[in-house]
């Protein structure tokens, strides 16, 4: 089976049997490994890829085939044995699509993981079954639970290394279970693994007749993810006015954009935001021809009634379900520059198809990554600091608080100066 090639994510989003996932833990618990022998037990890697990949670690001196060049395509990664960037892969089974990203474990690149994971439907926490729960395990646990990543396995890898110890495993999970139980996270699974030799990543090993759980693919293939999107609220930002002023379409106005939230049908009401006005959908447009409705995440182009005045950045919803319309915004922010976040700082705000300007009014406090203690009183946010922070923007935005809506309840910061992404933020309405 060859792998899936880069750029199919949009088609494979609007499948029902994609799961996105990501790998997160320490460094050197085995992130790469495990996804190198994920696509290499599934047949989802190319001949001379595993060629190349065999002649690089004969060429290292390693006394094994190293799954985990598959991933660490950098030269420095290469060199030092770490992931830096992340590494997306996309590989497929019978029963489910898959998307990976394969995120940095050191903290440095705190802001890489946040990146990696920020769209994931679940994580799979890493732990080296020698050293148990380290700093790092605690800050990507706590950081998945800020995403509200519905699906969190803990995959306590190196059982080998310890003789498949059931204590061993068993301590590990024990203290997870209490962590995860502050985190407020809802599914967690643990599985014990080998993933340099394949125990229980896509087969049961019989090296530990203890555990009676799947092997991680078998999880990841069935574990639900259809109620994990809001589709309750209906969410259309408008990304495109289509008007082809052609010949045969004088009449022809479409809008285009991707369905955060919620299910359209035709001859539905709707509200578009700014605006107010209500009217109605009289058709939904696939690349693939017309829907008589359509849901979130797909990207479509929708008919209205009536020749609204809607632009790029507007937002359709229904007119008894609307986002929060504001200026005034709280919201937890993961920093990304090397220059400091600061009070009175201007920055550029995408949400969604909408940017306007910000300016920081408040930062109200520092969260301690490790402990999830919050540090008040502070000047700024450092490079890969999350805290809480308040806003005010030039314009209205509409959204939701990121549990409810992940898609309208997050915002990039942008540096006006470099263009350069500086800030991720995840909105929040409720007080502090």
């Amino acid at each position: 089976m060859s792998s899936v090639p880069h750029g199919a994510g949009t088609a494979m989003e609007e499948g029902a049997e994609l799961l996105r996932f990501s790998t997160c833990g320490s460094v050197d618990d085995g992130k790469s490994t495990l996804i190198g022998r994920l696509l290499f037990d599934t047949k989802s890697i190319f001949e001379d890829q595993l060629a190349h990949v065999e002649d690089v670690s004969r060429r290292r001196g390693d006394e094994y085939t190293n799954l985990a060049l598959l991933t660490d395509g950098l030269r420095a990664e290469r060199e030092q044995g770490i992931t830096i960037d992340v590494a997306y892969r996309y590989f497929a089974t019978p029963r489910r699509k898959f998307i990976i990203a394969d995120t940095p474990g050191h903290i440095q690149y705190t802001r890489n993981m946040v990146t990696g994971a920020s769209t994931a439907n679940l994580a799979i926490v890493l732990v080296d079954a020698r050293h148990g729960v380290v700093e790092q395990t605690r800050r990507h646990s706590l950081i998945t639970s800020l995403l509200r990543i519905p699906h969190i396995v803990f995959a306590i890898n190196k059982m080998d290394l310890v003789d498949w110890d059931e204590n061993v495993f068993r301590t590990i999970e024990s203290e997870l279970r209490g962590f995860a139980a502050r985190m407020d996270v809802q599914d967690v699974a643990f599985i014990p693994m080998s993933a340099l030799n394949g125990d229980n990543v896509v087969d049961r090993s019989e090296k530990a007749p203890w555990y009676k759980g799947p092997p991680l693919l078998h999880h990841l293939e069935n574990v639900h993810i259809a109620s994990d999107r809001n589709l309750i609220d209906v969410r259309f930002p408008v990304q495109w006015v289509v008007r082809p002023q052609s010949a045969g379409h004088h009449d022809y106005r479409g809008y285009a954009g991707q369905i955060a939230g919620g299910v359209l049908k035709v001859g539905d009401e709707v509200t578009v935001l700014p605006s107010g006005v209500k009217t109605r959908i009289t058709r939904i447009e696939t690349f693939d021809g017309p829907l008589e409705e359509a849901f979130a995440p797909m990207s479509v182009t929708i008919h209205l009634e009536d020749k609204v005045d809607a632009s790029r950045g507007d937002m359709i919803c229904r007119p008894a379900n609307q986002p929060v319309v504001g200026q005034d915004l709280d919201a937890m922010v993961c920093w990304m520059a090397d220059a400091p976040l600061a009070a009175k700082n201007r920055y550029a705000l995408k949400h969604t198809t909408r940017n306007v300007r910000a300016v920081v009014t408040d930062v109200a406090y520092r969260l301690d990554v490790n402990t999830g203690h919050r540090e008040q009183g502070v000047a700024g946010l450092g490079r890969n600091d999350l805290g809480r922070i308040s806003l005010k923007t030039t314009g209205p935005i509409f959204y939701d608080e990121y549990r409810r809506n992940r898609a309208t309840g997050s915002f990039l910061l942008i540096d006006e100066t470099t263009n350069s992404t500086v800030g991720a933020g995840m909105l929040l309405t409720a007080p502090r």
